[in-house]
């Protein structure tokens, strides 16, 4: 379903470079949820971009769904991927209300006209879909999602990035501006959305319980490598304990 084929990354600012990957190669089949740890600067993040083509790479191809979207632009891809970020307020319009963000939401990858946006009949289903979510947005539709709390602004964002059909949902450590408890939270509504609409998921996160309790893959990167990839009852019997030697040594080893 999602494939990275010999991808070669080098970000150059002005007389330093930096490689991020020399030869990157991953395939993901659909339906599986994938769960990226590493530690700083061992390629995380540049490989959402990769996927999501907010960076192209220097060399390899990327696949989604058996189709070549290496050249493809960011807003094309997304016509298929949802992007849940880090911060709360990236992924939602401040100064829109619940129910308007949710009407450009479910109007992505369509043309706007001048009917009405919100008739009475798309506001009932929108209610009764932040209802599902459990985080009390049914009774907060004409607030505008700045004033949400950061808990209820990302579920709602999750909500947005996966309402119209898509083919991958990015998860780039979508809990970490969160508090343990919201976090908790939100990581419950995420593994049941993806589940219950049975999404290919890829999830950047820095929790290592998280990455050992959710998903179905777990895949470690250090310095553009994967030095562990775990699947099926490997990763079922995995615990923390289990990722912390590993992970503590590539961390001390690029001096995090």
């Amino acid at each position: 379903m999602l494939e990275l084929s010999h991808i070669r990354k080098t970000f150059t600012a002005g007389v330093d470079s930096v490689r991020v990957f020399e030869d990157f190669s991953l395939s993901l089949d659909a339906g599986c949820f994938l769960s990226v740890v590493g530690s700083n600067g061992s390629g995380k993040t540049t490989m959402l971009n990769l996927i999501c083509g907010s960076v192209l790479p220097d060399a390899g191809r990327v696949f989604l769904d058996g189709r070549d979207v290496t050249a493809l632009p960011e807003y094309r891809r997304f016509a298929r991927v949802g992007r849940v970020y880090q911060d709360p307020s990236a992924g939602t319009v401040a100064d829109m209300t619940v129910a308007e963000n949710l009407a450009l939401a479910h109007n992505k990858g369509r043309r706007y006209g001048l009917t009405r946006a919100l008739p009475p009949s798309a506001l009932a289903a929108m209610r009764e879909e932040v209802a599902g979510l459990g985080v009390g947005l049914e009774d907060r539709m004409q607030v505008p999602v700045g004033r949400l709390s950061g808990g209820q602004r990302q579920a709602l964002a999750l909500l947005m990035a996966t309402c119209t059909p898509i083919d991958l949902l990015v998860l780039d450590e979508h809990t970490a501006a969160l508090d343990p408890k919201n976090a908790e939270l939100l990581m419950k509504i995420t593994d049941r959305i993806v589940r219950e609409k049975r999404l290919t998921a890829v999830m950047v996160t820095h929790n290592l319980r998280y990455a050992v309790e959710y998903g179905d893959r777990l895949l470690m990167l250090d310095r553009g490598g994967i030095v562990l990839d775990a699947r099926g009852e490997e990763k079922a019997r995995l615990t923390t304990d289990d990722l912390l030697p590993l992970f503590g040594r590539i961390s001390i080893e690029c001096g995090n």
